[in-house]
């Protein structure tokens, strides 16, 4: 398998096997005009098989929702070919229409131009819930 190395844009490493479609989407990578290489069940010494996506673009990387989708991937920010910086994420205090409510009667529900918003209120278990309502977000 042959793919080309990217000059300017990002490399998400560390994606869990089989997630790289949802991060796909969730980051909108779909709707880029750049190149965009997934790789799936890669190797992986860390974790025995893993995701990897390419992305050869200069382009905003929505850190918050990759956080929420796979907090234990690596960020590498490539310039002129290089590696300049490796990020590592983790789970964000909040989330921003990413999750959405499922209570019926949450404000969110009702009202078409709230904003979905969830905060972290149990890191270890990963339990987001409604700052309306409260309710928990169903992963």
């Amino acid at each position: 398998m042959n793919i080309d190395s990217i000059k300017n844009g990002f490399v998400i490493d560390h994606i869990k096997a089989g997630n790289s479609m949802q991060v796909y989407k969730y980051l909108n990578l779909g709707e880029l005009v750049c190149p965009v290489a997934i790789i799936k069940n890669a190797t992986s010494k860390k974790m025995g098989k893993k995701d990897i996506i390419k992305i050869d673009g200069n382009i905003e990387l929505n850190l918050e929702v990759l956080g929420y989708i796979n907090h234990d991937a690596t960020v590498n920010v490539v310039k002129n070919g290089e590696i300049v910086e490796k990020k590592h994420l983790e789970l964000p205090e909040t989330v921003t229409d990413v999750i959405k409510c499922k209570n019926p009667r949450c404000i969110t529900t009702t009202e078409q131009d709230i904003q979905h918003i969830f905060k972290l209120t149990d890191r270890e278990n990963r339990v987001y819930r409604c700052i309306y309502c409260e309710a928990k977000a169903n992963d």
